[in-house]
């Protein structure tokens, strides 16, 4: 099994929701989005953005407005809707369920190792003593 197959449908998975967050800071033109979302792993390829950004305005989530450009063609700066705000409220609950699951998780993880160690320390010193 591929790791980096792994990878990039766990950060698919957020995707969505990461998007929103970066729109719910205000208007947002598309590369700037793309930018900081390259910037910080989550998307590096183009092509997925502006689909991403068709279906979120289809379904009410986004809006956008032409803003006309000094260097340039118009550019589509995008702002969350009410629906939208409320969409990534519900995601934000989420979101905060699955990351205390996943901790919880990974600490169990955590001290079973701890244990695990523990024990074949004590088991080595028990057998070194006979």
């Amino acid at each position: 099994m591929n790791v980096e197959n792994t990878q990039v449908q766990m950060r698919k998975g957020i995707l969505e929701f990461c998007i929103l967050h970066v729109i719910s800071r205000g208007e947002v033109y598309a590369s700037d989005m793309l930018e900081e979302l390259t910037q910080v792993k989550i998307m590096v390829v183009e092509g997925t953005l502006y689909p991403l950004l068709t279906r979120l305005r289809k379904a009410g989530l986004v809006d956008y407005k032409w803003v006309e450009s000094k260097s340039g063609p118009p550019r589509k700066y995008y702002t969350l809707t009410p629906d939208g705000k409320e969409f990534l409220a519900m995601l934000n609950t989420t979101w905060e369920e699955l990351v205390g699951s996943t901790q919880s998780i990974i600490k169990v993880n955590g001290k079973a190792k701890t244990k695990a160690r523990k024990t074949k320390k004590s088991v080595v010193a028990e057998t070194s003593k006979k």
